[in-house]
């Protein structure tokens, strides 16, 4: 098997998961051009723990992490993929000593299910997910990306799905395809030019943009699995942007593709 690509979707609202658009296609799309993987390992950015973890059971449950006030048909959606246990031992043995617990509780949150249902739909492709510890800083996360950078020449797909702007406060409700806020499309290209130009310190040192950073990422889980896809990345390995828009002003809806597929 070649070297798979890696990729980071931006997911959105949980409501994504019953939706049919644009967003929905591409995604679907970028997995017919992906070889199928033996197994997928996902950094969501719904699982934030104290330690880094890995999901080390055969049979994940489907997490449903949002409030009461989403449709009952959200609640009703299952992705049955099967876990890897294997797989984990083998992401705790690629990020010693690092400690890394493997974890039988968690399972697949709406991070991860409501963008695989759309790529793999038949949810035949086991699936580990990997936690992010919160003590960490953004070079840590990077680091940890690239030292799962080999899992890439043994058939596993490292996703990260999240959002590159993601301030719901500030998001406007009423008129999803407005203009974006001057600082949300700053900070967005900003951050989207780095990772074309495969400049990841930029990354990495996203705060340094003052306040288009702090109002972009007021907090860190949806931006840092970008952080561990661009660890997993070989230098030099192009981007293709697609979907690649702000969605209610305020909530950064690109797709990134990285690597050939």
């Amino acid at each position: 098997m070649k070297r798979l690509p890696i990729a980071f979707f931006g997911h959105g609202s949980p409501m994504i998961a019953l939706e049919e658009n644009h967003v929905t296609a591409t995604w679907a799309a970028i997995a017919k051009r992906i070889e199928r993987p033996r197994a997928i390992l996902c950094v969501s950015a719904h699982w934030l723990t104290n330690g880094t973890a890995v999901t080390g059971m055969a049979t994940p449950r489907t997490i449903h992490d949002f409030g009461a006030s989403f449709p009952k048909a959200l609640f009703d959606v299952e992705y049955p993929a099967a876990g890897d246990p294997a797989l984990a031992l083998r992401i705790r043995d690629l990020l010693a000593p690092m400690p890394v617990t493997v974890d039988t509780g968690w399972g697949l949150d709406h991070g991860t299910w409501s963008v695989l249902r759309h790529c793999f739909p038949d949810a035949s492709i086991p699936v580990v997910q990997l936690g992010m510890d919160i003590a960490k800083s953004p070079e840590q996360h990077w680091q940890i990306g690239r030292m799962l950078r080999p899992l890439r020449d043994e058939g596993v797909l490292i996703i990260g799905t999240g959002n590159i702007v993601h301030n719901l406060r500030e998001m406007d409700w009423q008129h999803p395809d407005a203009e974006p806020y001057p600082w949300a499309a700053r900070f967005n290209a900003a951050m989207l030019r780095a990772v074309v130009e495969d400049r990841p310190e930029a990354v990495i040192s996203y705060q340094s943009l003052g306040a288009d950073a702090s109002l972009s990422v007021p907090h860190p889980d949806h931006f840092w699995p970008l952080i561990y896809v661009l660890g997993a990345r070989h230098a030099g390995e192009a981007a293709t942007l697609d979907p690649d828009f702000i969605h209610h002003k305020s909530l950064g809806m690109t797709s990134i593709l990285l690597g050939s597929a």
